[in-house]
Parts: structure tokens; sequence; C-alpha cells
């Protein structure tokens, strides 16, 4: 059997073995030597034991053989380990837009965007929303013109072209608003037609906004002078009658991002729908 896989296996290390065995002959006086044809190894020691630095040999050259396939399966292994360890991670990542707090949130964000209360946002609804603040006066014309590009801009970035049949509804809204907050790039972009509404209501542009002037931009939205008063109350933390531009940004911006219920921001657009 040694034979066997001397002459199957390990013809490689062949020089290794007649070197070995020469000297084993020389200590032990014998005169045999291995020769470079394996037939003829046969013929010289067939019924003679082969001694065991042979079969230790083979047993070498075969573990060194099989090495690259255990590596192999190895370096699988490992591949699939970072495969796994990178879904758990993705499964933990916190994904936003989930609770029926913020669906509420957005289903009242629907409706007022919704200027013709047709029960779809169009772009028409978009223009009519954008012609509402520039009517007031209180923007230059290069304010207009900058604020109605912005809100064209945001229009075809969330929903596609400009047509009569390109409508929203509000479950449409809700997904594509889930796409948004989960998006790192289209969360910066998510508020920045706000300025245009500030800057519509700031009436004697003192950079901040009165509640006489926050009456005006729910106004503009369709809400009521009582829904103004108290979501006024509920923003303007600090009692100081004033809400500031930067204060401005950061309760819309929350308004369409966090899941806290507790956030003052949830009043930003006015009392929130019941379903």
């Amino acid at each position: 059997m040694a034979f066997a896989l001397l002459r199957n296996g390990a013809r490689s290390s062949f020089p290794l073995l007649e070197r070995n065995y020469a000297a084993l002959a020389a200590l032990n006086g014998n005169n045999t030597t291995l020769t470079s044809h394996p037939q003829k190894i046969e013929q010289q020691t067939v019924g003679q034991p082969l001694p065991s630095f042979v079969s230790t040999s083979v047993r070498k050259y075969s573990k060194k053989a099989n090495r690259p396939e255990r590596a192999y399966e190895s370096d699988s292994d490992s591949d699939s380990d970072d495969e796994r360890e990178s879904h758990r991670k993705k499964q933990g990542r916190r994904e936003r837009g989930n609770s029926e707090f913020w669906r509420r949130k957005m289903r009242t964000l629907h409706g007022l965007l919704d200027v013709n209360k047709d029960g779809v946002i169009s772009y028409d609804d978009f223009m009519l929303l954008t012609e509402k603040f520039a009517s007031m006066g209180h923007l230059d014309q290069a304010e207009k013109e900058e604020f109605r590009d912005i809100m064209k801009a945001t229009w075809i970035q969330q929903w596609g072209e400009i047509t009569p049949y390109n409508l929203v509804t509000v479950e449409q809204y809700l997904t594509d608003m889930h796409h948004v907050v989960n998006d790192k790039d289209l969360r910066k972009k998510v508020h920045r037609f706000l300025p245009y509404l500030y800057k519509a209501v700031d009436k004697d542009h003192s950079g901040s906004i009165s509640l006489k002037e926050f009456k005006l931009f729910f106004r503009c939205l369709g809400l009521t002078d009582e829904d103004a008063a108290v979501s006024f109350a509920v923003i303007d933390k600090n009692g100081d009658g004033q809400v500031t531009l930067d204060e401005f940004l950061k309760l819309g911006r929350d308004f369409l991002l966090t899941e806290r219920e507790e956030n003052v921001s949830r009043l930003f657009w006015g009392p929130l729908v019941e379903h």
C-alpha cells in the first residue's frame, strides 16, 4: 500500500526519498539504491518492508497538498461571517418613519399641501401654495422667483414629471416621505423651502416672527387664528413672544424627522389629524 501511495501521490518528493533511502542503506551495509523509475523500485524491494520514513514523508506531502483547500474553506467561512455581521448591523440600525405618530404628522402635512382639497397633492397645489405666500408682498421679485424654483425642484425631485396626471395620494406621500427621511442626502434638503415661508410672513423683516405674523402663516395654510395661537404657545418655549428663523427651521425639520411625541414641533403645522 505504501508503494502504491509512493507511486501515485508522491512522485514530486522522490529525490528526498532517494537520498534518505541511500543514507539508510549505507548505515545498514545495504547497497540497495533507488532509481528514478518507480517500476524498478517495486521490483528491487518486493516483499521487503518499506522503512517508516517513507510513509511519514508521504503523509507529510499529503497534508501539504491538502492545506490550500482547507485555507480556501476558511476564507469562505470568514467571508460568510463578514456578510452575517454586516446584515446584523443593518438590522440593528433604526429606521425612521415607522411609528403611527410619524404617519399622523405626514397625513396632516399632506392635507395642508392639498391646497384645493381634492384629496391628492398635485403640482398645481404646490404652485397655489407658493403664490399664497408670495402674494403677501413681503418677498421681493428675486425671492419670489427663487421660491418658485425651489418648490418646482422639490416637486420634481420627490414626485417626478410635471403633468396634470401626476397626483400624490396620502399613501403615496407616506411612502415617499418614508424614503426621504431614511436617505441621508434627501434628509438634508427636506426643509429647504421653509426659509421662504418664514420670510413671507416676517412682515416687518425683523428676523423673528410674532404671534400676529404666525397667524398669517397659518392662514396661508388654511388654518384658523385659534390653531395658530395654540401652536405658537407650544413652540415658543422661552415665552418671549418671538420665533427666530433658526427656531422656525429647526421646528419645521423636527416635525418631518422626529418620532418623539413629546417634541414641541408636533404642532408646527397645526393640530394633527386623528387618523
